[in-house]
C-alpha cells in the first residue's frame, strides 16, 4: 500500500515521535489539535489506523486497556503502572528471558511473543509515600487535639 504523506499524518507522526510516550488516540488528538486546530478526533483515529496498517507506527494494547500508539515498531516489551496506567518500554535481552521449545507448544508454531509487566511507577510510589506521610501527620494532629 502506497501512502501519501499528508500534512496531518506528518504532524501525528511528529507528535508520537517527540512524545516518547505510548499515547492513546484522544491524548494524541489533544496534542495534534494545538498545531492543527481544525483537525477532528475521527481524522486522528483514521490516520492512526492507516499509519499502523502501513507499519509506520505500532498499536499496543497493554493489559486489555485502551489501545495506545507507539512510534517504535521494533519488538520490545512493556511495563504498565497499575495506578496511573502509564506504559514504558522495557529493554530486556530477549535471549536471556527464556526460550520455548523449537517444535512449538501444545501444537502451536510460535511466531513471536510479548512480555508485559505490571507494577507501580516511580511517580506513583512517591505520591503514595507523600500521601502516607500526610495521613500520618493528620492522625498525629488529631491525636494531639483530642488531648
Amino acid at each position: 500500500m502506497e501512502l501519501r504523506m499528508t500534512h496531518q499524518r506528518e504532524i501525528i507522526l511528529q507528535e508520537l515521535q517527540t512524545s516518547r510516550e505510548h499515547l492513546a488516540a484522544d491524548e494524541l488528538y489533544e496534542r495534534v489539535k494545538k498545531r492543527l486546530p481544525r483537525i477532528s478526533l475521527a481524522t486522528v483515529y483514521r490516520n492512526l489506523e492507516i499509519l499502523t496498517k502501513v507499519g509506520l507506527i505500532a498499536k499496543r494494547e497493554v493489559s486489555g486497556r485502551q489501545k495506545r500508539f507507539d512510534y517504535d515498531v521494533t519488538d520490545h516489551d512493556h511495563i504498565f503502572c497499575i495506578q496511573c496506567h502509564r506504559i514504558d518500554n522495557l529493554d530486556l535481552n530477549r535471549e536471556e528471558v527464556g526460550s520455548l521449545p523449537v517444535g512449538g507448544v501444545d501444537g502451536y508454531t510460535i511466531t513471536g511473543y510479548r512480555l508485559e509487566f505490571a507494577g507501580i511507577c516511580r511517580d506513583c510510589r512517591q505520591k503514595n509515600e507523600q500521601k502516607k506521610e500526610t495521613e500520618q501527620w493528620d492522625a498525629d494532629v488529631h491525636a494531639v487535639q483530642r488531648h
